[in-house]
């Protein structure tokens, strides 16, 4: 029998929502791996809607659950509806909607807030023993709510142009973890917590490097369930 596993979506598009090419990412080799699915998302409006053409602001409103819907065919659920209980692992994807909707450090950095069910959800499993999986800039979610865990976003300092986000690595050692330089094909395992990250698009590398990097923590993750 596969490993039950959670996926937990922030809407649909990078700059306001899930990056699609992540989750996308993780739910291919998830079903490589033969996991088995379920996708979840917070039932709450989106903090801005994005013009993904012109990358700017719109007046829109949109929900982050009913955009999500888009990425997971229609097949998703309220996070707050999600039992730990009933799943093996947790794993994000990253984009700005986890930085904006999943917790307010787009806005605030290091002091930003986490949604209420996204907190409860990392801190259920993290109680369980239960691995939990986030890549691009989802780790930061894990650097607010465990301090003292290990996470990756990459590498701390811009590397020939290709990390222009590396000072995020700062913001997390002042949280109080540590960060782990990684490539963009590799994955950190903090065993102690079970908490596994790729820094996936916080590098600008081709396209099936970014997914094998997911794919390195998606088998890690599965390994630890």
């Amino acid at each position: 029998m596969g490993k039950r596993v959670a996926l937990v979506l922030a809407g649909c598009g990078v700059f306001d929502g899930s990056e699609i090419h992540e989750a996308s990412a993780a739910l291919v080799h998830l079903s490589r791996g033969g996991a088995e699915v379920k996708i979840f998302a917070p039932n709450i409006e989106q903090r801005d809607v994005v013009n993904h053409l012109k990358r700017s602001p719109t007046e829109e409103k949109r929900n982050v659950l009913v955009e999500s819907a888009r990425l997971a065919r229609g097949n998703i659920q309220d996070l707050a509806e999600l039992k730990a209980s009933e799943f093996d692992a947790v794993i994000f994807p990253g984009g700005f909607g986890v930085a904006k909707n999943l917790c307010s450090w787009a806005v605030d950095g290091k002091n930003c807030t986490v949604n209420e069910h996204v907190n409860s959800t990392l801190q259920a499993f993290h109680s369980a023993k239960k691995p939990i999986g986030l890549c691009c800039i989802a780790p930061v979610l894990a650097a607010r709510v465990f301090p003292g865990c290990e996470v990756t976003i990459g590498q701390d300092k811009n590397v020939d142009g290709r990390f222009p986000d590396a000072e995020t690595a700062s913001a997390i050692a002042e949280l109080g973890c540590k960060h782990i330089c990684k490539n963009v094909n590799e994955s950190h395992v903090d065993k102690a917590n079970k908490i596994v990250t790729t820094c996936a698009f916080m590098c600008k590398a081709p396209l099936h490097e970014i997914f094998d990097g997911v794919g390195t923590m998606v088998q890690e993750v599965l390994k630890l369930a």
